[in-house]
């Protein structure tokens, strides 16, 4: 838990979040777990897109209440979405791409009557990269206003209350938080799909995956991730133990800061993109926690060009850092995360640049540390994870790693890592607008493949080397798991089965 920094859907970015605030609230709409760009119904029992693609109108299945019992109408889900905006926090970033803005949200997201509501969209946009976005981003749970309110402290709209708590109408309620420690959650039921097969959910804080894996082949853990891969690799030898993989449409990523001079020079990031040992990393560090992709569109989607065969090249980048005037090298740092993957990525990413003369210190740190430095764009080289991927959409990714409308210090978009890196392309500024807006399939399709030429040819401040898969060990007791790729795994139909 070491990115769970909060529980407040106006403000809870990383992957670990998601899957909570999925158990504890509930969404408008649902993506199904293997067909991920087909949409189910949650909250809303109905939906339709305008003809002319500026709307979309949504009615709310009855009889459902919050864990305080309140019924759950329009009115909440309109003051949920309206309360990211207000705020203007972390989470808003993806609402204020489509146009969104705390001036114009009161007038674009409105209520109907008491169970149907509408989204006008303030631009011209795909309408279903909004749908997606209302059925994964975690901005997008539907929260107890009364319940919230009843908790405002000058003004923060219920925010330093929801920090550690939760008000939502999810199959499990909130128990307890205690940072990088403890999260449990027990069962509601009232729920409106009937009561979760599992009484209670306890979810623990631990960073020795040989504790885990010695707990698990005891019988003290039912499930564990962010095991290292000799772990998993014993584990999966043992009888009565599964391990299930999902990918995920995240990516790992070195980050380079263009406010850094050196970096903002298009000739050192692609120096330094031949100073990652992709292949060797592939190897050694990346099963089951990766698969080698090196694009900024994922894998799986039709839009995604083949791999560019990046391959570690020392001759190649000292010849480019020398065109650059830094023959020599230079000293920087790497910010990571202290956990696996992402320090031994950051060590193999040392070694390979000490060999073209670059020295650079490893900076290990919490998420709070590593991504909040990248959000005030004080770093010089992260190796990190992100990049959006969990709406099935080409748009999810590059807004989140590529889009960059405003690069002034004063825009803080800091949910861009665009914005973050100050990586400012106008070229594809367009090109990403433009590929969004086409109605025609096969010329957004190759629209989509042009701006992954452009970036390469750019130097984009951000080189993925990795796709991100989530491998959970679970003991044979477990039934009914199933991972979800944009990390809303609902664990509602999952029990223990005793064995007689």
């Amino acid at each position: 838990m070491n990115n769970l920094l909060t529980l407040d859907p106006a403000s809870a970015t990383g992957n670990e979040v998601v899957q909570i605030a999925a158990n504890l609230y509930d969404f408008l709409i649902e993506l199904h777990p293997e067909e991920t760009t087909r949409i189910l119904p949650g909250l809303a029992q109905q939906w339709e897109i305008a003809p002319d693609g500026r709307s979309l109108s949504f009615v709310l299945r009855r009889g459902v209440r919050f864990h305080s019992g309140a019924p759950v109408t329009a009115e909440d889900v309109v003051w949920s979405l309206r309360r990211v905006l207000l705020l203007n926090l972390a989470l808003a970033s993806p609402w204020k791409s489509y146009g969104f803005s705390a001036k114009n949200v009161s007038q674009l997201i409105r209520t109907v009557d008491e169970y149907s509501l509408r989204i006008d969209l303030p631009t011209p946009t795909d309408p279903k990269m909004l749908l997606y976005t209302l059925a994964t981003s975690v901005s997008a749970v539907v929260l107890d206003r009364r319940e919230v309110m009843a908790h405002e402290k000058n003004g923060d709209m219920g925010a330093a209350w929801l920090t550690t708590h939760a008000a939502g109408s999810g199959p499990f309620r909130l128990d307890q938080w205690r940072a990088k420690e403890i999260l449990m959650m027990s069962r509601n039921d009232d729920y409106w799909r009937g009561p979760a097969k599992l009484r209670r959910v306890v979810m623990r804080h631990m960073t020795e995956s040989q504790s885990m894996r010695l707990m698990l082949a005891r019988g003290d853990l039912d499930m564990a991730t962010g095991l290292s891969v000799p772990d998993i690799n014993a584990l999966k030898a043992m009888p009565g133990l599964t391990a299930h993989t999902v990918q995920r449409g995240t990516l790992y990523y070195v980050a380079m800061s263009m406010q850094d001079a050196k970096f903002a020079d298009v000739r050192v990031r692609r120096a330094m993109r031949k100073l990652i040992d992709y292949q060797g990393i592939d190897r050694a560090v990346m099963p089951y926690y990766g698969l080698l992709h090196q694009r900024p569109i994922p894998l799986g989607l039709a839009a995604t060009l083949p791999e560019p065969g990046y391959a570690l090249d020392v001759a190649g980048a000292r010849a480019l850092l020398a065109s650059a005037g830094l023959g020599d090298g230079f000293n920087t740092t790497i910010r990571v995360v202290a956990e696996a993957p992402f320090v031994n990525i950051a060590t193999s990413l040392q070694a390979t640049l000490a060999q073209a003369g670059i020295q650079a210190a490893v900076l290990p740190g919490t998420g709070n540390q590593v991504y909040g430095a990248m959000r005030e764009r004080k770093f010089e080289i992260i190796v990190g994870r992100g990049g959006g991927g969990a709406e099935p959409h080409p748009h999810s990714s590059l807004r989140a790693l590529v889009y960059n409308p405003d690069n002034r210090d004063a825009a803080r978009l800091t949910n861009f890592q665009g914005w973050r890196t100050g990586f400012h392309s106008p070229r594809l500024n367009r090109l990403i607008e433009t590929a969004l807006l086409e109605p025609d399939a096969e010329r957004q399709l190759r629209l989509y493949q042009e701006i992954q030429q452009v970036y390469d040819e750019e130097g984009g401040a951000i080189q993925p080397l990795s796709q991100m898969v989530e491998t959970v060990v679970y003991r044979d007791a477990v039934r009914g798991y199933v991972g979800h790729p944009s990390a809303t795994t609902r664990l509602h139909a999952v029990h223990k089965h005793a064995r007689g």
